[in-house]
């Protein structure tokens, strides 16, 4: 790239850059740690890891994830955001006890191979054409439903600071609907801070040192862990991230996006980033009307995310005390107000064929019941019920 078209695209960036973007990168972001931190926590000592070494995998990750997020969404125009694998963190903490920490790395280094493969060599791509819109809509609501309904479970513990939220959403949407989403974040924290919620002791203000960790290619455990979390971090996280792209609009780079994380993932699994993918759930609040009215300036908010990612990763012990202080109602509320515009577009879309309903609501509904079949997620799982539904119909037809 010539010196003028880096100063056109910064001109770009900046002039696209509003605080809908801004606020959606963040609020994503928040979703991304709050949602599964604890899972890594789990899954890092599951491993045997010392305190030093969980925040390794903290910073891997975040470094990993802003790189990814920031560079892909400046260079395609579209909200790329990726993530770690939470299903593949879940079975890591159960499978991991016992496994030497260097055997460990060496799955991982093993796992993030094949999804660089998988990536390149184009096969990703050549599957995700063959996902009608509908089916990749319904798996969108399938994924979105549980944050949804958790905003209103939270209200049985305590009503007042969700429901303070969940209003000024409301009044928002009609005064000014760019802007809900933000005035949703800054009335949760004049709340919780109203209410004594929000507790600052003890945090830490320091940068997490990285700790490399020489990778072991033991057979047993490149077949026990390595193949699974390929599957799992595959089936369960790159296809719904994708799926959510479409289901918004966007012509993702299917094959490249694979590609760069399983690339990412590669380089930083000594460090402890086990698994890099597609967002699915963090990236519905950047690709949706509330991240931006205009979808071509959408990009912005994935750029704000990348760079929140890297200031999450580079300070992994402050951002986990910070978020610690932060009352759980808050947390909860926000991720699933901020996900209301696009779990309701997911719907819209998924029924608005009528020949396509019956997979449709096939695909929804097992998506949504969150059962975990030979270790991958509800999401494959309703996506692969979704198409069988729709090719029965069809010969049928």
């Amino acid at each position: 790239m010539t010196p003028d078209h880096t100063a056109t695209a910064r001109r770009s960036l900046v002039r696209d850059t509003s605080l809908s973007t801004v606020t959606a990168g963040l609020v994503s972001v928040t979703i991304a740690y709050t949602s599964s931190a604890a899972i890594v926590f789990q899954a890092a000592a599951a491993a045997g890891a010392s305190a030093e070494q969980i925040s390794s995998w903290l910073w891997a990750l975040g470094i990993g994830m802003g790189v990814t997020t920031f560079g892909l969404s400046l260079f395609y125009r579209m909200p790329l955001l990726t993530a770690w694998s939470t299903p593949g963190a879940a079975f890591l903490a159960t499978s991991l006890p016992g496994v030497p920490m260097a055997e460990a790395i060496g799955a991982f280094l093993f796992s993030a191979l094949l999804i660089t493969l998988c990536g390149v060599t184009g096969l990703f791509e050549r599957l995700m054409r063959h996902i009608p819109g509908a089916i990749a809509q319904a798996l969108l609501a399938g994924i979105l439903l549980r944050f949804g309904l958790e905003l209103f479970g939270v209200m049985e513990q305590q009503w007042g600071l969700p429901l303070l939220m969940l209003t000024s959403w409301v009044i928002g949407r009609r005064l000014w609907p760019r802007l809900a989403v933000p005035v949703v974040l800054l009335v949760g924290l004049a709340g919780a801070l109203a209410l004594g919620q929000v507790s600052l002791k003890a945090i830490p203000l320091a940068p997490t040192m990285p700790v490399f960790t020489w990778p072991v290619f033991a057979p047993t455990t490149l077949i026990g862990i390595g193949i699974p979390l390929f599957i799992i971090t595959m089936a369960t996280q790159n296809l719904p991230g994708v799926a959510v792209l479409r289901a918004a609009g966007y012509t993702p780079p299917g094959s490249a996006l694979i590609g760069w994380t399983g690339a990412a993932s590669f380089l930083l699994a000594p460090f402890g980033g086990f698994a890099l993918n597609s967002a699915a759930i963090s990236a519905a609040v950047c690709v949706g009307p509330d991240a931006h009215a205009d979808s071509q300036k959408r990009y912005t908010a994935g750029v704000a995310a990348g760079a929140f990612y890297l200031l999450m990763g580079i300070f992994g012990a402050t951002v986990t005390g910070l978020f610690d202080a932060l009352p759980q109602a808050l947390i909860v509320a926000l991720a699933g107000i901020a996900l209301l515009a696009t779990l309701s577009g997911g719907l819209a879309g998924a029924f608005a064929e009528s020949e396509q309903r019956d997979a449709a609501i096939v695909t929804f509904l097992l998506t949504a019941s969150g059962v975990t079949l030979w270790g991958i997620g509800s999401a494959f799982w309703g996506l692969v019920a979704g198409l069988c539904v729709l090719g029965v119909g069809r010969i049928r037809r």
